[in-house]
């Protein structure tokens, strides 16, 4: 049973940043491409940031230049670090497999909030 567990959310002002983490447990974690989610109120899950097993990153226009996704194979961890943010950015955060239909269970997520 593959558990995820995401943290690092909170309220921030516009401008300002934060840092995600994602902990894997029970999985070979280093074989599959992760990414991180959101989901805002009323909206559906939107894949944002991608690396591959190898290191490869991929972003959404709307966060490009502004987060920055890495991987830590060892620890069985994703970071998202974020910067600039805006209050388009307010969502639920979570991890994931980011390539293929295979998806883990989902975590509980973290809240981040945008406002000043």
């Amino acid at each position: 049973q593959v558990q995820l567990v995401e943290s690092g959310g909170g309220l921030v002002q516009p401008g300002g940043s934060l840092r995600l983490s994602c902990a894997a447990s029970g999985t070979d974690f280093s074989v599959h491409a992760m990414g991180w989610y959101r989901q805002a109120p009323g909206k559906q899950r939107e894949l944002i940031a991608a690396i591959t097993a190898g290191g490869n990153t991929d972003y959404v226009d709307s966060v490009k230049g502004r987060f920055t996704i890495s991987r830590d194979n060892a620890r069985k961890t994703v970071t998202l670090q974020m910067n600039m943010l805006k209050p388009e950015d307010a969502a639920v955060y979570y991890c994931n497999i980011a390539s293929g239909s295979t998806r883990w269970s989902w975590g509980q997520g973290t809240q981040v909030t945008v406002s000043s």
